[in-house]
């Protein structure tokens, strides 16, 4: 298949060009009329316009400007897409108009985790995901407590949604097709701690060096002392030489509160 434009490889661009797949993400997204979307990575628009003709609106954020006179051409004739060109972990996407409630998305690979993050608390309108990533980052979103894949994104993921969907992703859906596997996963918001912003900083401290103990790793981060960590991990009714890859997500909300 011979693609409009050629993909920028310093972007490390792998365009969306099987429609088969479309269908898949429409059913694991919940889409509703009155949806405002939020799309990272439009690519050549395939699911921009897929969106565009079964939701409200379309914000479509895109970080190669060379790929505007494509996305023009192939969704001219639709008044619902507001196409925003930029860097989405720089723009404030907290000041679009309406304020998307999904984000359903071909992620960029190299952004895929700090947008689903800062997503959570930083697009509380925001009640559904669901993304293409790497398969890799699709498993440590929902992994388990004592697992390799467990770490910070799935402990700060969890604290906020729940997951509703899960498909795997053959490399042929993809122009070129990249190196690595991929997968769509669907969650839904449930509520955030009230913390969640503390929490995060302790969960990003605890996961910091993982191969230390949870103090060490808290006191190496800077957040709080070896003495102080330990205290909280009792409070908590954790060991002192406990890892962060222990804890449920749960426990580090109570962590936090008994480190204040």
């Amino acid at each position: 298949m011979r693609l409009p434009v050629a993909p920028n490889r310093e972007l490390g661009q792998h365009f969306l060009v099987d429609e088969n797949i479309l269908g898949v993400i429409g059913r694991l997204a919940e889409l509703d009329p009155n949806d405002a979307v939020l799309e990272v990575g439009p690519g050549l628009g395939v699911l921009t316009a897929y969106l565009a003709d079964r939701v409200a609106l379309v914000h479509a954020v895109e970080l190669d400007r060379g790929l505007q006179p494509h996305l023009a051409e192939r969704l001219h004739g639709r008044e619902n897409i507001e196409l925003v060109f930029g860097d989405a972990l720089r723009l404030d996407l907290g000041a679009l108009d309406p304020a998307p409630t999904k984000f359903v998305a071909n992620l960029p690979y190299s952004v895929a985790t700090p947008l689903i993050v800062e997503s959570l608390d930083r697009l509380p309108s925001v009640v559904h995901w669901t993304v293409m990533v790497q398969r890799e980052v699709a498993d440590r979103l929902f992994a388990r407590p004592g697992t390799k894949a467990y770490g910070a994104v799935s402990v700060l993921v969890q604290l906020a949604a729940e997951r509703t969907g899960f498909h795997p992703v053959a490399r042929t859906v993809f122009r070129p097709p990249p190196n690595v596997d991929s997968a769509l996963v669907a969650f839904r918001r449930v509520a955030l701690p009230e913390s969640f912003g503390a929490t995060k900083d302790v969960v990003q401290a605890a996961f910091a060096h993982r191969r230390k103990t949870l103090p060490n790793s808290l006191e190496l981060a800077g957040l709080a002392s070896r003495r102080k960590a330990v205290e909280a991990l009792a409070v908590i009714e954790r060991e002192p030489n406990v890892r962060a890859e222990a804890l449920e997500p749960a426990e580090f909300v109570a962590l936090e509160q008994a480190l204040r």
